[in-house]
């Protein structure tokens, strides 16, 4: 069968008939093989569990496809950066209703355009789940996370996700992955925790428990997404749950510019517009083409370098300094993730 992108008017990919994307995206511009990607946030390449590696003939050349795949991991490690300046204007409420009003407008525009047509009813549950985790709930959990978290920090929290996903596909799917592979999800999950509370002094702040939950209904929207990406082009996925949440953050938006105050200048306004249009819809457009046309395992080996760059942005753009322990802890989850995904191949 051949799956034709909805957005553009000559580009094919030939794919198996359970496999049209192979992925999922995240709004906080966390994208990740098998899962579908955020935004805001790092990828979680293990709801693959539940959308297979592509299997068919891929038409697209490999340079062309590894360069998009990069520039999405390159677009989803600034969404952290991106929302810090976005809270010098807007309160955390706006910031978060007004992205994701922004990003469902450019969306819209897009699905229109490649005259799209609708889901069927019975896909909208798992687009409502996919809606509340990823649109909604992750980028307005760390949002307030990082009002009093470093990004750094939350990186290196965050940068567990891939592992909380997998927890979910697993209970999902019902499958059974190997001792070595939750072997690794544990471990990495110890080394997380580790961290949180030698950076809080002995004790998980409020920051960190926002981070939590979010790591937990990303998670859940990730995996629903990845079960909805083998029955629809992953970008559709992503695009149909910002237009389901269009109305409410619509009201939102309006709601909240006008209980919290606005002081614009030029970082908040750039940081509005990169999480809205940036993360949340040019990052995850580029990773699905990239994904597509270079497939899951490789894309997956690209996207473990984010919880780094997101470091690395860190110290550039907000003049964070790292303590040791950030870089030490997310290689050391970057080495669990690794892990898990030769487990369960």
């Amino acid at each position: 069968m051949r799956a034709k992108n909805s957005a553009t008017a000559t580009p094919t990919i030939a794919v198996t008939g359970a496999d049209r994307t192979g992925g999922t995206v995240s709004a906080g511009g966390t994208v990740s093989a098998g899962s579908v990607g955020g935004a805001g946030s790092p990828g979680a390449p293990v709801a693959a569990d539940l959308a297979t590696a592509t299997s068919g003939r891929l038409t697209d050349p490999l340079p062309r496809g590894t360069v998009l795949a990069a520039l999405g991991v390159l677009s989803f490690s600034l969404t952290f950066p991106s929302t810090v300046w976005g809270l010098e204007s807007f309160g955390p409420w706006s910031l978060v209703a007004v992205r994701s009003t922004l990003a469902a407008l450019i969306a819209g525009a897009f699905l229109l355009a490649g005259r799209v047509p609708l889901p069927e009813r019975r896909h909208w549950a798992g687009l409502a789940v996919v809606a509340g985790g990823v649109v909604i709930g992750f980028p307005l959990l760390t949002t307030l996370a990082l009002r009093t978290s470093t990004t750094s920090h939350a990186a290196v929290v965050v940068g567990l996700l891939p592992l909380t996903t997998a927890a979910f596909a697993a209970l999902r799917t019902k499958r059974r992955p190997s001792r070595t592979f939750w072997f690794a999800a544990v471990a990495g999950a110890v080394v997380v925790l580790a961290f949180t509370v030698q950076q809080s002094g002995g004790a998980v702040s409020q920051g960190d428990l926002y981070l939590f939950g979010a790591l937990l209904v990303c998670a859940a929207g990730y995996t629903e997404g990845g079960r909805l990406a083998r029955l629809m082009p992953g970008w559709h996925v992503i695009g149909w749950a910002l237009i389901l949440c269009l109305p409410l953050m619509a009201v939102g938006s309006a709601v909240a510019l006008s209980v919290e105050p606005v002081r614009l200048n030029a970082h908040g306004v750039i940081g509005l517009v990169w999480v809205a249009a940036g993360s949340t819809f040019f990052g995850l457009y580029v990773w699905y083409r990239g994904m597509a046309s270079i497939g899951i395992p490789k894309a997956s080996q690209l996207q473990l370098a984010q919880p780094l760059l997101t470091l690395v942005w860190s110290v550039v753009l907000l003049g964070e300094t790292l303590p040791l322990a950030a870089p030490l802890a997310a290689v050391a989850v970057l080495v669990c993730i690794a892990v898990t995904q030769r487990a369960r191949s």
